[in-house]
């Protein structure tokens, strides 16, 4: 499926990524416009942990688990763990300073996290992702092969379903959803990857918030309320709120450079068609 209404996304051919698809869907669901194989499964790296943080979210709801109940590190909840500032190090299991004192991206918190509901429910997270969120949304070209932090596979066709979620959710209570893109523990400082040192580092829960970030991977007129997901596989989700649309690009060329170079003045054409 193809659109021109947002003829900017055909400028992901410009890219030097071997394939790339990107969409525009509005907060209303419909599809603004999308262009490359919208179908092809992609690796999604840490735009997993979107995914997963709904998952727990929807835990939360269900009753299986409480934000504000102990995870993770002496001290820590999932509250902590889905906002980077359990203390765990990026990818081992390690704690680097006390719960709410910094911003660390943990790979590891996310494990966590997928362990504590599994104990919960007494249902493998992957196999809880499918029933909680992919599933119900006909998200059926998504999976999660490993870790809740960065093993999930996907589509362009599936993230499109997923954003749409976000904007209007019928799974989740839209206060939940208010929650995860509103600054968690605000002021900490901390590391976002690809792009260094940031303060304030704002997280929602399980979304990283743009605020007044600099540089960023998202545009420079994109609003401070937009949140959302890159990883290092070359895949993004933003979702604007000011703009009441989200966008999605997936590719097989892993980030870097490359990506820094071309994301945000992409995200910039993306919202200056929307705009006209």
């Amino acid at each position: 499926m193809e659109s021109s209404s947002v003829p900017s996304l055909a400028t992901i051919e410009n890219w030097p990524v071997p394939t790339a698809a990107a969409a525009v869907v509005r907060a209303d669901g419909t599809v603004a416009g999308s262009h490359g194989p919208t179908g092809h499964r992609f690796p999604l790296a840490s735009v997993t942990k979107p995914l997963a943080a709904y998952a727990v979210l929807v835990a939360y709801e269900e009753g299986a688990i409480d934000l504000d109940e102990p995870a993770g590190p002496e001290g820590a909840t999932v509250r902590h763990l889905l906002a980077h500032t359990s203390g765990l190090a990026f990818d081992e299991n390690r704690v680097q300073a006390a719960p709410g004192t910094r911003r660390i991206y943990s790979n590891t918190g996310f494990e966590v996290l997928g362990d504590l509901v599994a104990k919960a429910t007494d249902i493998p997270f992957a196999d809880y992702l499918h029933q909680a969120v992919l599933e119900p949304l006909g998200m059926t070209g998504t999976s999660l092969d490993g870790s809740p932090a960065k093993d999930a596979v996907s589509t362009v066709d599936d993230l499109v379903r997923f954003a749409a979620e976000v904007q209007a959710p019928r799974l989740l209570d839209a206060r939940t959803v208010l929650d995860a893109m509103t600054v968690t523990y605000p002021g900490l400082t901390g590391i976002l990857p690809g792009y260094g040192h940031q303060r304030p580092n704002d997280w929602g829960l399980g979304f990283e918030i743009r605020g007044a970030k600099a540089p960023h991977w998202t545009g420079t007129t994109s609003s401070p309320r937009t949140f959302g997901h890159f990883g290092q596989s070359g895949t993004f989700l933003w979702i604007d709120p000011d703009a009441r649309a989200a966008c999605v690009a997936l590719t097989d060329r892993p980030f870097g450079p490359w990506a820094i170079e071309a994301w945000t003045p992409f995200t910039d054409a993306v919202l200056a068609d929307l705009r006209r």
